[in-house]
């Protein structure tokens, strides 16, 4: 079943919807490779360490793989968006499959992953009057990763890792004028490129039940691959024609991400950590295409800072004491900037994982409250109420009965 819900997966790549304006410029709303009990703690990741759950966001965690699991981690969302723009608010809903993750352990202090997660999404609608007629603005799309990775424990408590990952997607962004006659200006952008991402974590154990970690990912400034071109179609037109058509090598650009961060365990009952992410997006490059976008897109360095906290009363003891309750915290300073506009948005989340009877599958259901504006004017400002919910398949597939 896990094998035909990935080959669907590829199929129709990551088939979230996203209903943001805010993601019609650059390449979208950008993803952070969170699973789902990570969105639940904020969007932490950098120095999280669980042989039972799976963190794409730094490689070097795979390395503490359960030595009798394989793991998969399937994730949904559905979000429910409020906007408002000046007098005028929108009511929209969102969501479908978010990710599609796997981990194994390969060897001693060597474990692989693989699976498909998103790197951007854009899905917009507005519309507004012009002189003479009508403006209506569509985008759709996004681009996703299928990556493999390894982590590996060269020495004790001291874990390095890498994710290699295909990146694809397209994104259509569409201006549709209704006047005298109906005008259709496309811009598409096709990505064929390669990623990757390193990881490196050292965990410090300070007394029998308290563990330090630190964690750090990186992800260097490349060249994005593949092409961007306009299309215009005129109502009085037999045929479209083709604008601008370039191969994006060159003049499309992925920035610097560093992200760094610090957590705390007690016990296994306590977990607690705090991330930040930075990425130099004003260094890198985005063309425009001639005709479609009047001035040359800008954009700002993105950084987001995040905290959260699980708590797992006993793990061996009731229900309820098995149980994992989460709450977190966030602030993204995005990387769009709109006619001088920053965008930021901020929220904080809650989850608890609901461990499955008679096996080692989880559930994680949570809830996540997102403030988005751009400052220092209000152009959109836009509130959501996320439910995320992900399933973390703990099977054991390495386990031997003993010959009695």
């Amino acid at each position: 079943m896990l094998v035909a819900l990935l080959a669907a997966s590829l199929t129709t790549a990551v088939a979230q919807i996203t209903t943001s304006p805010y993601s019609k410029q650059g390449f979208g709303l950008l993803g952070d490779n969170a699973s789902g009990i990570q969105r639940q703690m904020g969007g932490v990741g950098y120095a999280m360490q669980n042989g039972r759950a799976i963190n794409v966001m730094n490689p070097a965690s795979y390395s503490q793989v359960d030595s009798l699991t394989f793991l998969w981690d399937v994730g949904f969302d559905l979000n429910n968006v409020w906007s408002k723009e000046d007098d005028k608010s929108g009511h929209n809903f969102g969501g479908g499959l978010d990710y599609l993750t796997a981990q194994f352990r390969i060897m001693n202090h060597l474990g692989g992953s693989f699976g498909l997660v998103p790197y951007s999404s854009v899905g917009y609608t507005y519309s507004g009057k012009i002189d003479g007629g009508t403006e209506t603005l569509t985008g759709s799309g996004g681009l996703s990763q299928l990556y493999l990775g390894l982590g590996y424990e060269p020495l004790k408590g001291l874990s390095v890792g890498a994710n290699v990952s295909y990146l694809f997607g397209t994104i259509t962004n569409t201006n549709a004028t209704s006047t005298s006659s109906m005008t259709s200006y496309q811009r598409l952008m096709e990505v064929r490129d390669w990623n990757i991402n390193l990881g490196v974590q050292y965990a410090a154990q300070l007394t029998a039940r308290d563990r330090l970690t630190l964690g750090l990912a990186w992800t260097p400034r490349k060249s994005m691959h593949g092409h961007a071109w306009g299309v215009v179609l005129d109502s009085q037109d037999t045929k479209a024609d083709t604008v601008g058509f370039t191969s994006m090598s060159g003049k499309y650009e992925q920035p610097n991400t560093l992200g760094v961060g610090l957590g705390y365990n007690h016990d296994n009952r306590w977990l607690a950590e705090v991330d930040f992410t930075y990425q130099n997006w004003k260094n890198a490059k985005y063309y425009p295409i001639e005709g479609f976008e009047s001035l040359t897109s800008k954009f700002d360095n993105r950084w987001k800072a995040a905290a959260g906290l699980q708590f797992s009363p006993n793990r061996r003891g009731s229900y309820v004491g098995s149980m994992a309750f989460r709450v977190g915290a966030f602030y993204n300073h995005d990387y769009q900037n709109i006619m001088g506009n920053n965008v930021r948005d901020y929220g904080a989340t809650v989850g608890v994982g609901l461990p499955v009877p008679a096996g080692k599958t989880t559930v994680n259901v949570g809830l996540e409250w997102r403030h988005r504006t751009s400052t220092p004017e209000a152009m959109i400002t836009e509130d959501y109420l996320n439910i995320t919910l992900s399933v973390n398949f703990n099977e054991l597939w390495f386990w031997k009965n003993k010959i009695r």
